[in-house]
């Protein structure tokens, strides 16, 4: 698949890059969750310019620097002797190379030096402040398992904290881009091929290339390419996961099911997984993990009891419902039945994906300066799926959701907006809206 947007990111690497090769050496970080093209970003910004890089797997040190020796050697045509048993004093010679030589250094899963030797960032600390103003290298430092690259460079205990010139955190496609891929594959698609492609990937790019490679994109054929026998997707969310949590995932697990499978609430979740006291679990999928948000109704004070849960990313909500509430049909490979369960709720599925996929519009459209939903905490009476605030003052959009726009009550609609706009926005001047397939 070719290489699509990203435009934003591109033109600051090269801002960064000038930079670090007229002026002095530059630190940057490039976050993102795994498979969000990360490396190909990188890789992209740095071609036609001398690269070295490095990635860093689970090893002992002496072994990499072997190998980074040869690398670097061969990148840069110049000798490095072989005897290298410490990456401290191999990134000190690369800062050295820096005084006489212009390039970028890109160090990927830098999060692993976690398991190498931790003692490497404190000296990757040393060596950077002392050689980074007197040398021309464009140092970008790459990590997928958010958690331990927020602790690198966002902790204050930590040796790196403060040192990166600039962290680019990479989110998913936008929808336009989603659209523009969608059509080079497929340019007779309809509204419910977008849709599916949406709810499967949530615009991860990775997932997005597997589903182009794997053939017609369509929700037929997304379905079949993505259960079946060796899926790539069948195991990704578990791999995923325990790659951030650890080996104590089972709670964390327990409680993205739950969420998932509808219960958003904390005494939902709790009564759900039998465990009392969730609060500290839940902190830390919102801080450390970047998992789940906490939502709340739009304008609702931050003390409000009124609180949902929700994972963020559109695939692993697809997986917990699927590929993992229904692991034992996947254990006796009976994908047949599986097929059959997601293809018959997917309807009522990607009808609660809808209402996400039109915040992103919203929110991407840039005219909107709050965007959220308004419900009640007594029986959830009164919900509205969408309230967007507009820039212009005192105005509002109320948004009511359907799949089918002759499902649409515009009566039953309007009784609910007149509650919102007693209760919340008594000044506004509120347009009733409904959203269908047809609208994306």
């Amino acid at each position: 698949m070719k290489f699509y947007n990203r435009a934003s990111e591109l033109a600051e690497l090269e801002r960064i890059r000038n930079l670090s090769f007229n002026d002095h050496s530059r630190m940057t970080v490039v976050t993102g969750r795994r498979r969000s093209g990360k490396t190909m970003l990188i890789m992209k910004s740095t071609e036609d310019t001398p690269t070295v890089y490095l990635f860093v797997s689970r090893k002992k040190e002496a072994t990499l620097c072997t190998e980074y020796a040869q690398i670097i050697g061969k990148t840069l045509s110049i000798s490095v002797p072989d005897g290298y048993i410490s990456f401290a004093k191999l990134f000190e010679r690369l800062m050295e190379i820096g005084e006489t030589h212009k390039y970028n250094l890109v160090i990927d899963e830098f999060q692993e030096f976690f398991n190498v030797n931790e003692s490497i960032f404190s000296d990757i600390q040393n060596y950077w402040d002392q050689y980074r103003h007197h040398t021309n290298v464009n140092l970008i430092i790459s990590g997928s398992v958010y958690s331990l690259m927020q602790k690198i460079f966002q902790n204050s205990k930590e040796p790196l904290f403060g040192r990166a010139d600039n962290i680019i955190k990479l989110s998913p496609f936008d929808l336009t881009t989603v659209k523009s891929i969608l059509y080079d594959f497929n340019p007779q698609y309809t509204a419910d091929d977008l849709l599916a492609l949406y709810t499967f990937t949530g615009g991860i790019p990775k997932y997005v290339e597997l589903l182009c490679d794997g053939g017609k994109l369509n929700v037929k054929g997304m379905l079949s390419f993505m259960i079946r026998d060796n899926s790539p997707f069948i195991d990704e969310g578990k791999h995923l996961l325990i790659e951030e949590f650890g080996k104590n995932y089972s709670t964390y697990f327990s409680i993205l099911s739950a969420i998932s499978g509808g219960k958003n609430t904390q005494p939902e979740i709790e009564q759900s997984i039998g465990v009392e006291s969730i609060g500290g679990h839940l902190k830390r999928l919102i801080e450390d993990y970047n998992i789940i948000t906490r939502v709340r109704p739009i304008l609702a004070k931050p003390g409000t009891t009124a609180v949902r849960y929700e994972i963020q990313d559109n695939f692993l909500q697809f997986w917990f419902n699927y590929f993992d509430r229904y692991r034992s049909l996947i254990e006796i490979k009976n994908f047949d039945a599986l097929h059959e369960i997601v293809k018959n709720n997917y309807p009522a599925y990607s009808g609660s994906i809808l209402e996400r996929y039109f915040k992103q519009q919203f929110a991407e459209s840039k005219q909107y300066v709050d965007i959220g939903s308004y419900w009640e905490t007594k029986g959830n009476q009164n919900q509205i799926d969408i309230v967007a605030l507009c820039l212009e003052k005192q105005k509002a959009v109320a948004v009511e959701v359907k799949r089918q726009r002759k499902n649409f009550k515009p009566e039953d609609f309007a009784r609910k907006v007149e509650h919102l706009k007693a209760k919340v926005l008594p000044d506004y001047d509120i347009k009733q809206v409904c959203l269908s397939l047809e609208d994306m």
